[in-house]
C-alpha cells in the first residue's frame, strides 16, 4: 500500500525531482500510518491479501476459460435442432465461510452462459442450468475449489 501511495504520488506530479520524491516518501508514509492506525488495516493483511492474489488470479483465468467453453456448447444447442434441449433446476450446498465466496461463487455460475444462480440462501444455492450436462460437477467445481482454498 505504501508503494501504491508512493507511485500515485509521483504519477500525479508528472515528473520525479528531488523535492517531489522526498515530500512523496514522506507523505506516503503519513497515508500508510493513518490507514494503519484509523481503518483497521495491518501489514500481516497487506500480506496475506499478496499471498491470495495467486488464487484469484487462478479463478478469474478458469473463469475466462469456463465462460468461453460455455458460449460454444450454449451455441451448438441453439444451432442444432436435432438436440432436445432439457432444463433443470439444481440444488447444492457450499460450506464457505464468508459471504464474498458466495457472491462469487453465485457471479461466476451467472456470467457462464447457461447457467443462472436462481437465489442463494444460507449455503444453499439454486442454479438453473439449460441443459443437463452443463449441472454436472457444479457444485464440485474449480471455482468452488479455488474459492475454499482463498478462505483457508
Amino acid at each position: 500500500m505504501y508503494l501504491l501511495f508512493f507511485l500515485l504520488w509521483i504519477i500525479f506530479n508528472g515528473r520525479i525531482t528531488t523535492e517531489i520524491v522526498s515530500f512523496g516518501l514522506v507523505i506516503a508514509a503519513a497515508l500508510y500510518w493513518f490507514i494503519c492506525k484509523f481503518m483497521d488495516f495491518s501489514p500481516k493483511r497487506e500480506f496475506l491479501f499478496f499471498k491470495k492474489t495467486g488464487y484469484l488470479i487462478r479463478f478469474l483465468y478458469h473463469l475466462v476459460k469456463e465462460i468461453v467453453i460455455a458460449n460454444f456448447a450454449t451455441m451448438r444447442f441453439v444451432c442444432t435442432s436435432s438436440r432436445v434441449v432439457e432444463p433443470v433446476l439444481i440444488q447444492f450446498d457450499t460450506h464457505f465461510k464468508s459471504d464474498t465466496s458466495k457472491f462469487l461463487l453465485a457471479n461466476a455460475i451467472t456470467l457462464t452462459p447457461g447457467t443462472i444462480t436462481v437465489s442463494v440462501e444460507g449455503d444453499r444455492f439454486t442454479v438453473h442450468c439449460l441443459d443437463k450436462e452443463m449441472a454436472e460437477g457444479i457444485e464440485t467445481s474449480v471455482f468452488v475449489q479455488l474459492l475454499e482454498k482463498l478462505e483457508a
